[in-house]
């Protein structure tokens, strides 16, 4: 029986492609905001479109108008808000995963998840921290000097 492979992450993937010259910090600047910018435009339209799909009107244009029920202007809070949010993780995972394809190495100022396998969390100590056994008093200002 053959055995199956275990589908690599794009952290690990990351992490196995040797370091070659890849873009800099700002252009994972300039395609974050960039992405940001696109989903907030895209949210706002799939956040109309869906309102009126479920309501068969327009979306409210303020939830202060006296015109606008509270529980109207309530759900198009939520729903709008949530759709807003779910098409901003969508498309800056998206500019995320891409630029792991590309580059081959996470984005810039982001780190793995996983750790590899016998790693620790912070080095381990050569010698251990030394004991003061002295009794002599010190003052508040001189400790840890």
């Amino acid at each position: 029986m053959a055995k199956k492979r275990k589908k690599a992450t794009l952290a690990q993937e990351a992490a196995r492609t040797p370091n070659t010259k890849a873009p800099g910090r700002g252009t994972w600047r300039v395609m974050d905001k960039g992405s940001s910018v696109v989903a907030g435009l895209l949210a706002q339209r799939a956040s109309a479109i869906a309102w009126r799909t479920v309501t068969g009107r327009k979306p409210p244009t303020s939830g202060r108008h006296p015109e606008v029920s509270t529980r109207e202007a309530v759900a198009w809070a939520m729903v709008g808000g949530g759709i807003i949010e779910l098409v901003k993780v969508g498309v800056r995972r998206g500019t995320a995963t891409y630029w792991v394809r590309s580059t081959g190495q996470l984005p810039p100022g982001m780190k793995p998840l996983v750790k590899a396998p016998g790693t620790t969390k912070e080095p381990a100590l050569a010698e251990p921290a030394p004991t003061q056994s002295s009794t002599q008093k010190v003052s508040r200002r001189s400790r840890g000097r």
